[in-house]
């Protein structure tokens, strides 16, 4: 089943994406379940906003485990989050 992750950043927190890149892209690999995913920018490209992530695992139980267990969400990188199931329509 498919799940979007969407989590808008909290103002000046790029340091705090920084620092807990390499842990959250390193969780997400180790998972498996990604099937796309990518940070939001300013419309220039300059700034990074959020994330957002397609997975791919059994139920929404496991969806919010694992966005639970995001280092991003531990270290409070977030000020919004959701999680919706989705349903992949439109591809290339």
């Amino acid at each position: 089943m498919l799940f979007c992750i969407v989590g808008i950043d909290k103002p000046d927190s790029l340091d705090l994406r920084m620092a807990n890149r390499d842990n959250h892209l390193k969780h997400w690999a180790d998972t498996g379940a990604v099937k796309l995913g990518g940070p939001f920018t300013s419309d220039d490209g300059e700034r990074l906003e959020g994330s957002m992530l397609v997975i791919d695992v059994a139920d929404r139980a496991t969806a919010q485990k694992l966005a639970d267990e995001d280092p991003y969400v531990k270290a409070g990188l977030f000020g919004t989050r959701e999680l919706r199931a989705w349903k992949w329509l439109l591809k290339e």
